[in-house]
């Protein structure tokens, strides 16, 4: 499941010939939940940016209606903040969009097989470079948290319930977000996340 669609035929070429057989692609998460209800594949490969949500934020929708499904992460983004939110939501493996055509084929049955897998690029960078970005801000993980859901478009009481916290607390965060960021408001501190890796 991947945005761009220069990416799925891509991936259709590489897998040609091999045991692996592409049933479906979608541009978004909410097409790609329709489709993992009516295909039940065994395997999906999901973008971690994605038009309307992130990629860990999708995963448990896509399970939710094909539980049989392995889900992997596909990025381009090595030290993106969200991988280690889709790999706490259950992927299954963590795959960078540069591997080679045996590669890719190899990872995805192992991962069919059963087997966790990540590029060891992204165990190498993801987590580090995450806390490194935060210690520079001074942003607490908290803060951090609190906008990272406040960019996939959660109110304050969605993110309260979400993450077990009253309402005030949310904004107090929130707003010593902002203030950290060097924003104005949400829409800023969102896009000031984005700035600086951490979405």
């Amino acid at each position: 499941m991947d945005d761009h669609p220069v990416v799925c035929d891509g991936v259709r070429a590489l897998v040609a010939g091999t045991d692996i057989e592409v049933v479906g692609s979608a541009g978004s998460a909410r097409d790609a939940v329709v489709q993992a209800r009516a295909l039940q594949p065994d395997l999906v490969l999901l973008d971690l940016r994605l038009p309307d949500m992130l990629g860990s934020e999708a995963l448990p929708r896509l399970t939710a209606v094909a539980p049989a499904a392995k889900v992997v992460i596909f990025t381009a983004y090595d030290d993106h903040a969200a991988l280690s939110a889709a790999l706490r939501a259950g992927a299954h493996g963590c795959l960078l969009k540069d591997v080679t055509d045996t590669d890719l084929v190899a990872q995805l049955r192992r991962v069919a097989a059963g087997v966790r897998v990540i590029d060891p690029r992204l165990q190498e960078s993801s987590g580090s470079l995450l806390q490194a970005r935060l210690f520079r801000l001074s942003l607490s993980r908290r803060e951090y948290e609190v906008v990272r859901l406040a960019a996939t478009g959660r109110t304050n009481p969605e993110i309260a319930e979400e993450l077990g916290l009253t309402r005030n607390t949310v904004k107090t965060y929130l707003q010593t977000a902002m203030q950290k960021l060097g924003a104005r408001n949400r829409v800023e501190a969102v896009r000031r996340a984005q700035e600086e890796q951490l979405l």
